[in-house]
């Protein structure tokens, strides 16, 4: 079954057949440490103990280093390699299965941390840049296989609050980052690299990554509450993997969600290196700590929303859009005033004591939350998408190679001096404006009946 049918069905799959037999959630018992409840939490786990502490580090501004420069190029290099890494990770599932394969995929998050331990400590740079790589080639199967244990494992009626779970580690790691931070530097009211005991603490997290991912149940011992099996496996060769994805990537659907993805993954660079640039030290904690319990909190919010049964699909994936892109397009104006100004005076260490404070600190906070929610409606999107177990891993690793391509772009651009200070922004700022009319195309769909979708196609050849 292919990615672009459920878009464009023929007309002898809208003859009618006869409603399936619904299959009523809450009836079947399942035991606590096979339930989609427990994998979310395990899922999370790793996610903190991995892209949830990366997160933290970046979160502290350039790495938490004095400069972001050299911290942007090296994101922008494990960027680029988890590219390739997504790409071929559906190929690593067939050998291994989706559980090693996360496994796999938590290896290379410590070597990161232990580079910028040694930069902020001895001003090394190559272990950086070695560890950035390292990085991007386990991150890529991470975010591939992550990605898909959480559009596959829930119940349709659970995946916003799977989701809402799941993404709540990550942000759980910059609340981490930001109280320890927090705690070593209040009182500096200055620029500068915050302290290095703050890695050793992430580097031991890092490294119960693997351990934690021994915890999740393989698809087959997963027990959901609507008694359907979870399967997630690939059952072909990896040649034929390759053409399936390249496929995959050129239908008109995942086309046209490409703006989408690239809007709601940019953001990062951009906002991670505006808080390096123009803020202290304590700041800096400060706006890690907060922003992510904002972000955990609205986050859980938006997926009890989209699983809502008071509304139907339509209803809630429409409500979420234009609610979501809105408040984006607010939050970019906005930001397009604060660093065209912050630029023009070249402002820097700003502290919690300075007059102004706050109009630069609260964008932030807000940029934060915008991308949690832009995150988990970009993934409630596609998990719409993909119609079977195979086209979930590979949409899935599609998903996460583009928004590792969009990252590493976005990253390399912030390590440039104007691209850093105001040109993020601009940047942003457009794509999100790009992305609201081939996005719109595939969201309406949603919720649509395969009758009216025929209604609508027959009045369209009937213009023609």
């Amino acid at each position: 079954m292919s990615f672009e049918k459920q878009f464009s069905p023929t007309d002898e799959e809208l003859q009618d057949t006869g409603p399936p037999t619904p299959v009523e959630p809450g009836k079947h018992k399942v035991k606590w440490y096979r339930s989609t409840t427990y994998n979310a939490l395990v899922l999370g786990l790793c996610n903190f103990l991995a892209p949830g502490i990366w997160t933290a580090m970046n979160s502290l501004g350039g790495g938490g280093s004095e400069s972001p420069y050299l911290v942007d190029a090296a994101n922008a290099l494990t960027f680029g390699l988890m590219v390739v890494s997504c790409f071929f990770g559906s190929i690593l599932v067939r050998w291994v299965g989706i559980k090693w394969t996360l496994i796999i995929g938590t290896i290379g998050y410590a070597p990161y941390a232990a580079g910028l331990y040694t930069h902020n400590r001895f001003g090394t740079d190559w272990l950086v840049l070695f560890g950035a790589a390292l990085c991007g080639l386990s991150a890529g199967v991470f975010w591939m296989a992550e990605s898909a244990i959480a559009l596959s494992y829930p119940e349709p009626g659970n995946q916003g609050k799977f989701l809402g779970l799941w993404l709540s580690f990550r942000v759980g790691g910059q609340i981490l980052g930001g109280a320890i931070n927090l705690g070593l530097n209040v009182d500096r009211s200055t620029a500068g690299s915050v302290s290095y005991s703050v890695f050793a603490v992430f580097i031991a997290l890092q490294a119960l990554g693997p351990a934690a991912g021994l915890l999740l149940n393989e698809p087959g011992r997963v027990q959901r509450t609507d008694g359907q099996t979870v399967t997630l496996r690939i059952a072909h060769d990896p040649w034929f993997e390759i053409k399936a994805m390249v496929r995959l990537f050129f239908t008109k659907t995942f086309l046209l969600i490409l703006p989408l993805i690239a809007q709601a993954t940019y953001t990062e660079a951009v906002m991670f290196t505006y808080l390096d640039l123009w803020f202290s030290v304590r700041v800096r904690a400060l706006a890690s700590f907060l922003s992510g319990c904002l972000a955990l909190v609205l986050g859980n919010v938006l997926g009890a929303f989209l699983d809502s049964k008071r509304f139907g699909l339509q209803a809630r994936s429409r409500g979420a859009f234009f609610v979501v892109l809105g408040l984006q397009g607010g939050w970019w104006a906005w930001a397009t005033v604060v660093t065209t100004g912050y630029r023009d005076s070249w402002t820097e260490a700003i502290d919690w004591m300075d007059e102004g404070f706050a109009r630069g600190f609260v964008l932030y906070m807000v940029w934060v939350v915008g991308f949690q929610l832009n995150y988990l409606f970009l993934y409630f999107v596609v998990g719409n998408l993909a119609t079977d177990e195979e086209e979930v891993v590979r949409v899935s690793g599609l998903l996460r190679g583009v928004e590792s391509a969009v990252q590493a772009v976005s990253y390399g651009l912030s390590s440039v001096g104007i691209m850093a200070s105001v040109g993020g922004t601009y940047i942003n700022f457009g794509l999100w404006g790009i992305s609201l009319l081939p996005a719109w195309l595939v969201i309406r769909q949603f919720g649509v009946s395969l009758e009216d979708q025929k209604l609508a196609r027959d009045y369209g050849r009937a213009e023609e």
